[in-house]
């Protein structure tokens, strides 16, 4: 009995296409090698995004030697220091003191700026600068037509869009006790609002990169159903060919569960007793 215990598979995660059923990495990235942009839905957490993460890296460069890497993680405004590190300009205590970077860096993100670093791989602060997301929190995305011009060309052109149907921004409004008919009290739509500017920024910047191919890492909710991101990237550029990454935890990885079936072309399945990186 002890023995039959220790020999049952214990995968670490399992892949999913966008029908619910196992695929595998190999599949995977020979669909992904034909998009323009590949969105990766992470969970900021969980150490099977970040490994996936480079692995992607790594396989799409060798597909793709024009790829782009560009990431939710570093805000606009920052990209002078981080095009200072790629380039050997400055060293990486002056990344970490000057870019904002997260508190999870050395662990999740790192491994991806030092291969871009070794390849030649530009890398691209795609995030809207967190202090203008939460002024549209605070007051509103009228705010924004306030900032000088130098501070707006670290966000999407004005004025920004914002389909408050989306299902994510309509989970968001369910949260903060809104609804659907105009109900949504104005901290739940400026919350949706603030949201909106991020996946409008991060659109912006990554069409910014085109034709070249674009790997862009970011958290699951901002690319889910190919909303966030995407339909920001598709408002601009119907033609685009977009892949959407989606990550879910569930108790077992065996089968897909119907509320995490059909939000990507491809779903990483990870058994939610993970370790987490914090």
């Amino acid at each position: 009995m002890a023995v039959s215990g220790w020999t049952q598979k214990m995968p670490a995660y399992q892949l999913f296409n966008e029908k619910g059923k196992p695929t595998s990495y190999a599949k995977m990235l020979r669909t992904l090698a034909k998009a323009d942009v590949v969105l990766f839905g992470e969970l900021h957490n969980n150490p099977i995004c970040h490994w996936l993460e480079l692995q992607l890296l790594r396989d799409l460069h060798q597909t793709h030697d024009s790829l782009v890497l560009a990431m939710e993680m570093f805000e606009a405004d920052n990209q002078l220091v981080l095009d200072e590190y790629l380039q050997g300009t400055i060293q990486e205590k002056h990344l970490l003191n000057e870019a904002k970077v997260w508190n999870n860096y050395s662990t999740d993100y790192q491994p991806l700026i030092e291969f871009a670093k070794t390849k030649g791989i530009p890398v691209v602060a795609s995030n809207i600068p967190r202090r203008y997301a939460n002024l549209v929190y605070r007051q509103g995305l009228p705010a924004l037509d306030s900032l000088s011009g130098e501070a707006q060309q670290w966000i999407a052109p004005l004025p920004i869009e914002v389909d408050m149907q989306l299902s994510s921004y309509q989970e968001m409004l369910a949260m903060m006790g809104g609804s659907s008919h105009g109900g949504e009290s104005g901290e739940a739509k400026t919350l949706v609002h603030a949201q909106a500017v991020k996946d409008a920024t991060m659109a912006h910047f990554v069409l910014k990169q085109l034709p070249r191919p674009v790997f862009h890492v970011n958290g699951a909710y901002h690319s889910q159903d190919k909303e966030g991101i995407g339909w920001y990237l598709l408002q601009a550029r119907p033609d685009l060919t977009i892949m959407n990454i989606n990550t879910v935890e569930q108790e077992s990885v065996d089968k897909l569960l119907e509320k995490n079936q059909t939000k990507a072309d491809f779903t990483i399945c990870i058994p939610s007793d993970m370790t987490k990186t914090y």
